[in-house]
């Protein structure tokens, strides 16, 4: 679900940064209506299981036609990134599974703003220049649309789920930090998603024998499961490439189209409760998010905190 950010460069293309943008958070809102569907039937462990199966299938593939060895010289760097990738990704289907969609999209979608709590922090850790207010201001308002999402759309049963979703944001944030590490060492975005892939089919198998149990498959299920996969590889693919010929800042503002994209499916759907509060919250998280996003361009040459998109 993690991909690495990619030096801006003026590349030839059929298809735009921007449409590439918006088609993959289409992609990756609908792989969120598939993973709702799949935990009626699937245990969280399950389904990052087979998302990693189909995950790890496609870049075996990919890596195949391209040529390209699978081989590291940095496999400590790839167990991190996969560590915290993984359990992200475990906590942000959990969250999916018990939560209205579009809550557990935007929750997640916190990343940019704990990026910025990263930042903060780590400036005050190194007694450097001081916090830059501005910054200070996005990690307030991006709380403050946090809060106005619990108040009014959470039932005391879902707090739990709710706190699981702020959790896979902060972990996101700190794998990408590990996947912008990945990539200045040189390996490929391919070779990323491989090993967390594998870290995926890990996980989720030790998780399920372990807390859970392993379902009998049915054919709505099976089919679910395979989409949850496809779709959110392809997804990674165009951003890959979105990022590769488009402008940070621009692809960075649009990768938000997942909560809106989710918040329809989750209406339509799932008859999801939004309220005019919570649609206020998920306002002032994307304002938040393309705020942080714009001012850690600026001050990526001194701090060196460069992100990466996918949710």
């Amino acid at each position: 679900m993690l991909i690495n950010e990619i030096p801006n460069r003026k590349r030839k293309g059929k298809i735009s940064a921007p449409l590439l943008m918006i088609a993959a958070t289409l992609l990756f809102a609908t792989m969120g209506m598939c993973v709702k569907f799949a935990s009626s039937e699937y245990s969280t462990g399950e389904i990052v299981f087979y998302r990693g199966m189909v995950g790890a299938a496609m870049m075996l593939l990919l890596t195949r036609t391209r040529r390209m060895t699978l081989r590291t010289n940095v496999p400590s760097m790839h167990f991190w990134r996969s560590l915290t990738g993984v359990s992200a990704l475990g906590l942000w289907f959990y969250a999916i599974g018990e939560l209205p969609l579009s809550t557990a999209v935007t929750l997640n979608y916190m990343s940019p703003i704990w990026m910025a709590v990263l930042l903060i922090c780590r400036s005050a850790l190194l007694g450097g220049r001081g916090v830059d207010a501005r910054l200070a201001c996005t990690v307030l308002v991006g709380f403050a649309g946090v809060a106005c999402i619990l108040q009014p759309t959470l039932k005391h049963d879902q707090l739990w789920a709710a706190l699981m979703g702020l959790m896979s944001g902060l972990l996101t944030a700190m794998a990408y930090l590990q996947v912008t590490a990945l990539g200045r060492s040189g390996e490929p975005e391919a070779r990323i998603v491989f090993y967390f892939s594998i870290a995926s089919i890990s996980a989720g198998a030790l998780v399920t024998s372990v807390f859970s149990e392993w379902h009998v498959h049915t054919a709505q299920g099976m089919g679910m499961l395979l989409a949850v996969g496809l779709l959110a590889t392809l997804a990674q693919l165009l951003i890959t490439r979105a990022y590769a010929i488009g402008r940070i800042l621009v692809n960075g503002s649009l990768q938000y189209l997942s909560i809106a994209w989710s918040y329809f499916y989750g209406v339509l759907v799932f008859y999801d409760p939004v309220t005019g509060l919570a649609l206020l919250g998920m306002c002032l998280i994307v304002i938040a998010g393309i705020a942080a996003t714009r001012l850690r361009q600026s001050l990526a040459p001194a701090d060196h905190f460069n992100t990466a998109p996918g949710p």
